[in-house]
Parts: C-alpha cells; structure tokens; sequence
C-alpha cells in the first residue's frame, strides 16, 4: 500500500475530529459567543449541509486540477477557517467558517477517496478505500475524546486549534508524498465529461448503491447521535460510561473497515449482503434489549464494526461500478454517506420528540435497515437474468467458445 494512501487516512482523521467533536464543546460555545444552545447546534447543522451540497460542487470545481494541488488547496482552506474560527469574537462568522470547513472537508474526502483507489491495483482498492475511511473512526475513538478534553481545560478554541496544528503535518505529507496528476497519476490523462460522469452514476447499477449507503448511514447515525440517553437513561448506565461506550463503537468501527478493507474487493456483493442482513438483526437486538447494560454493551461495538464494515465495503462497490466517472464517484458516495447521516440524526430526533421513548432512534435505525435491505433484494431481483435470457446467453458463450470473436482462433479467449 503506497505510504501516500496512509497520508490520506490521516487528513481525514483530522477533518473527522472537526465533523464530531461539537458535541462536546457546545455548551462551552453557548457560554463564551452569548448565543442558545440550540443556537450553537446549528453549527452543527450548518456542517452537514456543506458536507452534503458540497462533494459534488468542490469536485466539480476541481476536476481538471491535478489531485494534489485539489488537496492541497482544500486543505490549505480547512486548516484557515479553523484558525479564524478559534480567533473570532463572532457567533456568526464561527457559524461561516462551520459551513466553508465543511465544503472543504466534503472536497477532500471526493478527491482523497478517488485518488486513492487509483494509486493501488484492482485488488488493493477496497483496502485503499478503507484506509482512508478508517481515518473518521479513529477521530471517533482518539480525535473526539480528545477534543472534549481540550475543551474542559483550555476552553472550546483550543479545539479548534488543535485540528489545525494536526491538519499540518497532512498538509506538508500530502505535498511530498500524493503524485501530481489527475486520479492520483503522474500522467495528466484527458478527463472524462461532467455528462459522461453523470450518466454513469445515474445509471441504473449506481442509483441503488447509492440509495443502500445513505440508508445504512442513516440508521448508524440515527442510533449513534442518540446513544447518550439510551445509555443513561433507558440502560440505567452512569454517565461515565457514556465515553468509553463511544470508545467501543468507535473501535468497533475500526476493525470493520479494516475486515471490509481485505475482504471487500474480492467478495463485494457477499460483504455487502452479510452486513445488510446483519445491521437489520444488530439494531433491532439492540432496540429490545437495550435494558440490559451486558447485552447492550455488548452489542455496541459490534454494531460499529458491522455499521462501518458495509459503509467501506458499499464505497468500494461505487467506485468499482463507476471507472468512467473518475471525479464525482467519490463526490457522490460521500453525499449519500452525508445525507444519511444527516437524514437519520433527523428521523431520529422525530421520533424522540414524538414521545416514543429514548430507543425510539435505535428502532428508526432497524427500520432504515429494512428499506436498505429490501432496495438490495428488489435491484437483485431485477437484474436477475430470466429463462429465456439465460439460455441465450448460455448459447452465446457456446458460439464463442466453437468460433471464437473475430480475428481470435477457434478455441480462444482474450
């Protein structure tokens, strides 16, 4: 695996800790800006949107760039926006610097993602894949932990600080290590057109894969934002275990994209499957034994492997489905991973206001897992070959195998 692949992983890591680590800052924020709570959230809000509008928009911007000077610049961007936002006095122009950090993240993940897969052989791409994903887990179990922590002793701007100090070294590694031509090639290869890119991945094979991402990261995300009151207040746990519960989802999530990462390429349609069907199973377990603290700590971690395993292994599927799109198949894969995150935290919340009860989220997660899986049966189903088809093409392959194609010697294949 090219070192540079590794240098990707840790620029997300650093984006990652800046996505998640407001949850831990957001009282600190209200306090010292003057504003609400629910003010300061939507900060948090105001980082989805850019994250989702802006994959596709940044990659389009940047498609006929070469792919380090795209990271370098988006980069470059990230690491700025944090350094004004932990100097302004201003709950507005924090609220800015949120939104153009997220279309800066959103840019990097697009670029990073294609460029990855396309410094490493077919059969490596999955684990390319992983290693840059992998980098957000590890901002789940070291990043955001940590930026609690800063934000108790120094105050919520020495967070803001310290992703940008980390983003440096990603900065002066991607500059030395990532080659300068498109796709993560020295060689500046004609780029394909926005309409060619668009007809592959509004295709019929793309859509549905898409669709099954953002459904199962809605159902991660719905169950992962609303797991502090489960744990306290449905599972009886003390507010303690609250961090290292996150820890094992995290670590969890972790190892899954890990496994996703070596399995993927080879058996993509077998991962995919086993974690639709696994995730379905996983949360509605949890959603009714989410009274017990054994079972629920149990399943938890598990829960993150399998959530962040079947994400990988669907990024891997996207990609490999779409070579003629080599710019915006990672701009829309990580729309779809955005939208539904954003979408489930959404349904989520719904459902908690509508006085279901604190494992409300965790059966709308279950729920979003059915329609994954039955947008997975129903797209199978329809691509399966009929009789009639089926003997056609068994024909076919007889006529090629006795003739062979034009100009290929009977008995031959390309």
């Amino acid at each position: 695996m090219p070192f540079a692949v590794y240098v990707l992983g840790l620029a997300v890591f650093a984006q990652g800790t800046s996505e998640f680590m407001l949850s831990g800052l957001l009282s600190g924020i209200a306090a010292d800006l003057g504003v609400s709570l629910s003010a300061a959230g939507l900060l948090t809000s105001a980082f989805a949107v850019g994250m989702v509008v802006g994959a596709p928009l940044m990659a389009l911007f940047s498609r006929a760039w070469p792919r380090r000077r795209a990271l370098l610049l988006f980069l470059a961007v990230f690491v700025a926006v944090h350094v004004v936002g932990a100097l302004t006095p201003g709950y507005g122009v924090l609220l800015a610097t949120r939104f153009v950090g997220a279309l800066a993240n959103a840019g990097f993940w697009a670029v990073a993602l294609s460029t990855a897969v396309a410094m490493v052989p077919d059969r490596l791409k999955g684990r390319a894949a992983a290693v840059v994903v992998g980098g957000v887990t590890i901002a789940c179990v070291v990043g955001v932990p940590a930026g609690a922590v800063l934000g108790e002793s120094w105050g919520w701007r020495s967070a803001f600080w310290a992703v940008a100090i980390v983003s440096l070294p990603a900065f002066v590694a991607v500059l030395r290590t990532v080659p300068g031509g498109r796709g993560g090639t020295d060689v500046d290869a004609d780029p394909v057109s926005v309409r060619e890119e668009l007809r592959v991945l509004t295709g019929p094979r793309l859509r549905p894969v898409l669709l099954t991402m953002a459904l199962v990261q809605g159902a991660t995300f719905c169950a992962f934002s609303y797991l502090e009151p489960l744990l306290t207040r449905e599972t009886g746990l003390g507010a303690g275990w609250v961090p290292v519960s996150l820890a094992l989802f995290g670590a969890g999530a972790f190892a899954g994209v890990t496994v996703a990462g070596r399995f993927a390429d080879a058996h993509p349609v077998a991962v995919v499957a086993t974690g639709l069907a696994a995730l379905t199973v996983g949360w509605s377990a949890l959603a009714l034994t989410a009274g017990s603290p054994v079972l629920t700590l149990g399943l938890i971690p598990l829960l993150g492997l399998l959530a962040f395993g079947t994400g990988t292994a669907l990024i891997t599927r996207v990609l490999d489905l779409a070579p003629g799109a080599p710019t915006l198949a990672g701009a829309f894969s990580t729309t779809a991973f955005n939208l539904g995150a954003t979408v489930g935290v959404w349904a989520g919340g719904l459902a908690l206001d509508a006085g279901f009860g604190y494992r409300a989220p965790v059966g709308v997660s279950a729920a979003l897992m059915v329609l994954a899986l039955l947008v997975a049966a129903t797209t199978a189903k329809s691509r399966r070959p009929r009789a009639g088809e089926r003997r056609l093409s068994a024909v076919n392959r007889c006529a090629r195998g006795r003739t062979g194609s034009p100009g290929e010697r009977p008995g031959t294949r390309l």
